[in-house]
């Protein structure tokens, strides 16, 4: 059984979705809380993928998150060790540090359902080309990344160009969350960090437009979920799925 890595910050961002796709694709899981262990030093060794997962804080706030110094280490190593490598969110914005690229203040916050684009490049990758052209896809950051030196851009939004991208053929990098179910939604909505920053917006960003938004959009998402997630796991070495998804 293929042993994965995951790296967790907060206890609401979580593997969502994604954790019964690992667990049927033959993975065992491990979690690393650096919510709980600020100076935990997890080991590669014995593990076959990793994956970095969200959180509230910025990549260049090692001062009082420690932890984040130990990831990008960590990254780097996997992506010179050849592990498969996902980085959702503050988790993709690692990776770009990593490899070696600047992550910088997104000109607006996205916060909620969005639309996201595939590049070319894009269209025709193995994971992300399952999208439909422009999908709704779930968003909560502020932060945005470059797109690394060597790595392909995959996908953009009207207000974030930079949504996603490929290291050679096995590390990825996702702003938005696919993860999401209806339940991980409606719980972000009440997190009190989470509802000073929506709040800090002066209006710019309404819950109840998100709570009205999230049951017409949430259904695709989590076929796309599937579907994008199942190939994934195909590269992170689980078995093989077979998924048909229904036609729009």
């Amino acid at each position: 059984m293929p042993k994965l890595l995951v790296c967790q910050h907060v206890a609401y961002e979580i593997l969502g979705t994604l954790d019964p796709l690992l667990r049927e694709g033959g993975f065992r899981i491990r979690y690393v809380n650096f919510g709980r262990d600020p100076h935990a030093r997890p080991s590669l060794e014995g593990y076959g993928a990793l994956v970095v997962l969200g959180g509230p804080m910025n990549v260049d706030q090692f001062e009082h998150y420690p932890h984040l110094d130990t990831e990008t280490r960590l990254i780097h190593e996997a992506i010179g060790l050849g592990v498969p490598v996902l980085g959702i969110c503050l988790g993709a914005q690692l990776i770009a540090k990593a490899l070696g690229a600047r992550v910088r203040r997104n000109h607006v916050k996205e916060i909620g359902w969005y639309d996201l684009t595939l590049t070319p490049h894009g269209e025709d990758d193995p994971v992300l080309g399952h999208l439909g052209g422009t999908e709704k896809i779930f968003q909560w950051h502020g932060d945005t990344f470059d797109i690394p030196p060597g790595a392909v851009h995959l996908a953009s939004s009207p207000t974030c160009p930079n949504q996603a991208f490929r290291y050679g053929q096995n590390v990825y990098g996702f702003q938005f969350h696919l993860e999401v179910d209806e339940a991980v939604v409606k719980r972000w909505l009440e997190v009190p960090i989470h509802r000073r920053e929506i709040e800090s917006s002066n209006g710019a960003i309404d819950p109840d437009v998100i709570r009205e938004e999230t049951p017409r959009y949430i259904g695709r998402s989590l076929e796309l979920s599937e579907r994008i997630f199942g190939s994934l796991i195909e590269i992170f070495g689980g078995r093989k799925r077979f998924v048909a998804l229904p036609s729009r």
